[in-house]
């Protein structure tokens, strides 16, 4: 039986993801996943495909959704309010092209970030009325994730990577590499998270929507933010190349039904795809 093994939550995009036990699926994923977002000066979003730093930014939601925490090595934490946008103006933000409204969460956290990353960046959080729709076969919502709500990997998937990349003589790749919500364990076929079409966790029911085309931030070692490259790339163009391009690891999901998830959890495919 496959079940839950890993929940994780990444509440400012490009940042640590936060690891829990259990949590509450939203329509846009784990609460608070990609709810903020860096972007300098001009707006664009801060990446780790530029900034690998941003991984060891460890981010912590609290009091109740009202307190965001900031740390990193080398500097004092930060505690800030959460401006959550009621009556406050909206910045301009762009990501991979795409212009989105955002609630600016001040100087202090500005100031942080830009000491941190050594550049001008500014924190930005969703607004209230974001409405934005993602695409692929079921479409949904999200915050600030590239795509899709919920990204999802098996450690079979990860097995297998990893047994092509020692079988080449090179080091094996941890999965933080590929930041998912849930990892799945309990099943003995890699990929067969890229077959399923409708899933349910706890109280939760997912809709697959596309494969996850993997980029540079999978060069990124997560504990110390800096490139660690060239695997997993060069061993996932061996085997993974897609036809519109890129290489894919694992698969992206939209929340058909909210509700609690837990470690532990029974991962149960309810409709498979039929390639």
């Amino acid at each position: 039986m496959a079940t839950v093994v890993e929940l994780i939550s990444y509440p400012v995009k490009g940042c640590a993801g936060v690891p829990a036990s259990e949590a509450e699926l939203t329509p846009a994923g784990l609460r608070h996943d990609r709810s903020f977002m860096v972007v300098g000066t001009d707006g664009v979003f801060r990446s780790q495909r530029r900034d690998p730093r941003l991984a060891v930014i460890r981010p912590e939601v609290g009091a109740g959704g009202t307190q965001l925490t900031l740390s990193a090595p080398g500097v004092e934490p930060l505690r800030c309010a959460i401006d959550p946008g009621a009556g406050s103006a909206r910045a301009a933000v762009e990501m991979f092209g795409t212009p989105y409204r955002a609630v600016d969460q001040g100087a202090d956290p500005a100031g942080w970030l830009s000491e941190v990353l050594g550049a001008p960046s500014r924190l930005v959080r969703v607004p209230p009325e974001h409405d934005r729709v993602t695409d692929g076969l079921t479409p949904g919502t999200s915050g600030f994730a590239d795509s899709s709500a919920v990204h999802v990997v098996s450690r079979a998937t990860l097995d297998d990577l990893n047994a092509r990349i020692t079988a080449a003589g090179r080091r094996p790749v941890p999965m933080s590499r590929f930041r998912p919500n849930l990892v799945v364990d309990g099943w003995h076929e890699p990929g067969v998270e890229d077959r399923a079409r409708r899933l349910t966790a706890g109280d939760c029911a997912l809709g697959f929507t596309k494969l996850a085309i993997r980029c540079a931030v999978a060069l990124v070692d997560q504990d110390t933010g800096t490139k660690a490259g060239p695997e997993p790339l060069r061993t996932l163009a061996t085997y993974r190349r897609e036809p519109g391009g890129g290489v894919s690891f694992g698969s992206k999901f939209s929340v058909l039904r909210t509700g609690k998830v837990a470690v532990g959890d029974a991962f149960h495919v309810t409709d498979w795809g039929t390639d």
